[in-house]
């Protein structure tokens, strides 16, 4: 036993040691690996970015009303004596102001992007007081607050970043109003940061809306939705639908991260099949180049096991180093990248940072493995099965 470890030892070094000889097919191979677990994880990263921003919003003791069979804000709609029984219902949060309960009017408006200076659908959000206090992340980074009853709009971080003209100070046109940025807000990396605020009662008028389309409201626990919920339903004055905003923003998520997936698994799987023939190439000419010393290996007494293993590590080694290099080079390249997408469910931009997170790190490096496991495997039998005779014979 302890001799066959040997000869895995002192085969698998002399491959390693020669690889800078092979550098050519050896950086090839590396390279096709490097670009697939690039792609992969880039690609990959978007999915769980724009899904970590979507369900990051709200908290389990946070809950969204929207109307009876709508499927997001858009197609909701609430009048003002359905908004004042749902503040009303037992369960909600209290403060000295009043219930936690903002009734939202939900438009969209055009603003250009910064990088192609195209116009793109940005969410502007008539808001009540009570919003940030049911929004507990909510935090002014410049500025401040607007003032009920004015144009004024405060500007989530992500939007600001992404649009132009959205700096403190500027106005613009929406509506049948003139409105002036007083803030900027982060709100903890949620969905709310890609939109723009304002007070409701002037946004409704502004275009010609009397009612609302949600409301979003803080519970006193997560404990309390049931019994908010079924107030809600069982009261015959409303056609509602309670859903928690975790729940919600999840389920806002599914159509574009479906879509990543789908392309993911489309493009991956090619370029998967590319590697492993480069790989394939690169350790059958590897094989072929020092049959010589196989050969010699093989007549001074070196068993076939320990060729495949060596020509398997080597395989191995060439794709860790491609791995871990494209790894690297996805995390660098595009953690915390941000950028706008569209919202297929509100037909909204929402600003995004790309998340390569640990998990996509530890599966782009799997794929690497595995496809140095399958490059190697066949050359490898090659290597074994080489007769000592003819290998010599090719001297």
């Amino acid at each position: 036993m302890i001799n066959w470890l040997s000869q895995i030892a002192a085969v698998t070094w002399l491959n390693l040691r020669t690889i800078g000889q092979r550098r050519g097919a050896s950086t090839a191979a590396a390279f096709g690996i490097l670009v697939v677990v690039a792609v992969f994880i880039a690609i990959l990263s978007i999915a769980v970015g724009f899904r970590q921003t979507m369900t990051s919003t709200g908290d389990p003791a946070t809950v969204i009303v929207l109307r009876g069979g709508s499927d997001s804000e858009m197609t909701s709609g609430i009048a003002r004596d359905s908004a004042r029984i749902i503040s009303e219902a037992p369960g909600l949060l209290r403060s000295p102001a009043g219930p936690l309960a903002s009734a939202e009017l939900f438009v969209i408006v055009d603003v250009p992007k910064r990088t192609t200076k195209t116009d793109a659908n940005v969410p502007l959000r008539g808001v009540q007081p009570a919003a940030f206090a049911v929004r507990r992340n909510f935090r002014l980074l410049e500025g401040r607050r607007f003032e009920t009853g004015k144009n004024e709009v405060i500007v989530g971080q992500g939007a600001a970043k992404e649009f132009a003209g959205l700096e403190v100070g500027h106005q613009l046109r929406w509506g049948e109003n003139t409105w002036t940025v007083v803030g900027i807000f982060s709100d903890g990396g949620s969905l709310s940061e890609s939109e723009i605020w304002c007070d409701v009662d002037v946004l409704q008028p502004a275009y010609r809306r009397t009612g609302f389309q949600s409301v979003h409201a803080r519970l006193e626990s997560a404990a309390a939705y049931d019994r908010f919920k079924d107030a809600l339903t069982a009261d015959p004055r409303l056609d509602i639908l309670v859903q928690r905003e975790t729940d919600y923003y999840a389920g806002q998520s599914e159509a574009l991260t479906a879509l990543v997936y789908a392309l993911g698994i489309l493009i991956c799987p090619l370029m998967v099949a590319g590697a492993v023939f480069g790989a394939l190439n690169t350790m059958f000419s590897s094989v072929s180049t020092r049959s010589r010393e196989i050969a010699t290996l093989r007549a001074l007494g070196f068993g076939s096991g320990p060729v495949v293993i060596s020509v398997m590590v080597e395989s191995l080694f060439l794709a860790a180093v491609g791995g871990g290099v494209g790894a690297a080079f996805a995390y660098y390249a595009f953690n915390g990248f941000r950028a706008a997408t569209i919202n297929w469910q509100s037909f909204s931009q929402v600003s995004f940072a790309f998340r390569v997170t640990p998990a996509l790190l530890a599966t782009g490096t799997g794929i690497a493995l595995a496809i140095g496991l399958v490059g190697g495997l066949l050359p490898a039998i090659r290597a074994a099965r080489l007769p000592v005779a003819t290998a010599l014979r090719e001297l």
